[in-house]
């Protein structure tokens, strides 16, 4: 399993699955706060870095940013501590640190398919910008189509954008289904069990498109993460699956990529040089993502822009450090899928998979709530 070392020296072990929701394993640890001495220096340190600025004729604003931060930044995760995120995330704030020149602290809130999370940050993150959230902007904004969270969502939004994995169709290696054209027929003449993560997820989107554009068949059924999705499609239970690339790339052994929900296969042989959804079907899907980010409440931008400008030029700086790409070769992830993208470029994909989410929102609807039933009839 791929290794990460944690930020106080400890070795974390990843289950090399790129779904967040599955399981995890952690070794030796756990992540310490600043101590109050650290905290008192760093305090010190940044009221003589602000009066410096001052006296030396820097506008206010400035020298409050170069006061920023003024302690540790607590990142609220929506999801388990070991998956995925939890991954991704040391990555990026294990380089971003030395930028910020300040120590992260992170917080698992996981349930509801992220909701709690977001909920949580939400009702407790101030409006100083140390309080940053840190989602899968994909499934997340999904879950907000098929049903509003108690706040408004103009009260946050994503500026950092970490990564982009396309939603692929694949099948097991002993599958009858050799291209996506056999799917696509079998769908036409029965209905096709697709096994899922869950369903608020841009593969499950991806799926019902296609369904929709071609007229086959297609029956989700969400599993619960990647984890058992790969399992269902590998013993046959179900027809095919649908989920990010990562995390088949990595089992290519046991799966073979028929289809991709991008602009283009980024992963070449590695996804069996699978055509796109659109190339192949004269589709006109936006791309499938599911896409961590960071967001910031929007309050934080209203009342301190400078903050969020420096958060954004630092994390640039992280994506151009050799550092970074060391970690990510060291974790094992594909370089291809590290997409840095800004406040726009996020905003950009959060409105595309809003229109499309509406667009299925009844299908979500009516698969979850027929996936609920069948669960309580197993009980």
């Amino acid at each position: 399993m791929p290794t990460i070392t944690g930020y106080q020296g400890e070795t974390v072990m990843f289950d090399d699955d790129y779904d967040e929701y599955d399981d995890f394993v952690k070794l030796d640890g756990q992540d310490t706060q600043l101590d109050m001495l650290d905290r008192r220096r760093f305090l010190m340190g940044s009221i003589a870095a602000l009066g410096t600025g001052i006296m030396a004729g820097m506008p206010l604003s400035q020298a409050f940013a170069a006061s920023f931060p003024s302690r540790a930044m607590s990142i609220f995760v929506p999801t388990r501590e070991g998956g995925g995120a939890d991954r991704n995330l040391r990555l990026v704030t294990g380089v971003w640190k030395k930028y910020l020149n300040t120590k992260f602290d992170r917080r698992f809130y996981p349930g509801a398919s992220g909701r709690v999370g977001y909920e949580t940050y939400m009702g407790k993150a101030g409006s100083s910008g140390h309080e940053l959230i840190f989602g899968n902007m994909g499934p997340e904004v999904l879950n907000w189509v098929v049903k509003k969270p108690t706040f408004p969502i103009s009260n946050y939004f994503y500026f950092g954008r970490v990564d982009e994995d396309a939603a692929v169709v694949f099948v097991g290696k002993r599958s009858k289904y050799k291209t996506i054209d056999d799917i696509i027929a079998a769908g036409k003449s029965r209905i096709l069990n697709v096994g899922t993560s869950r369903i608020a997820h841009p593969a499950t989107i991806g799926a019902m498109a296609l369904a929709s554009h071609t007229g086959a068949q297609f029956n989700p059924i969400p599993l619960s993460g990647g984890k058992n999705t790969r399992a269902g499609v590998a013993t046959g239970e179900m027809d095919f699956g649908v989920l990010p690339s990562g995390g088949i790339a990595r089992k290519g052994k046991n799966f073979r990529t028929l289809l991709v929900f991008d602009s283009k296969n980024r992963l070449g042989s590695r996804l069996n040089n699978a055509p796109t959804a659109n190339d192949h079907f004269g589709m006109k899907l936006p791309p499938m993502y599911s896409a961590r980010a960071f967001g910031i409440k929007t309050e934080v931008q209203k009342k301190h822009p400078e903050r969020v400008a420096l958060l954004q030029s630092t994390l640039d700086k992280v994506f151009a450090d050799p550092d970074f790409r060391k970690a990510v070769k060291k974790a094992k992830l594909p370089w291809e899928l590290i997409s840095p993208g800004n406040a726009a470029q996020c905003a950009k994909y959060v409105k595309d998979i809003t229109e499309i989410g509406t667009k299925y929102r009844d299908l979500m609807r009516g698969a979850s709530a027929k996936a609920k039933k069948n669960k309580k009839k197993k009980k």
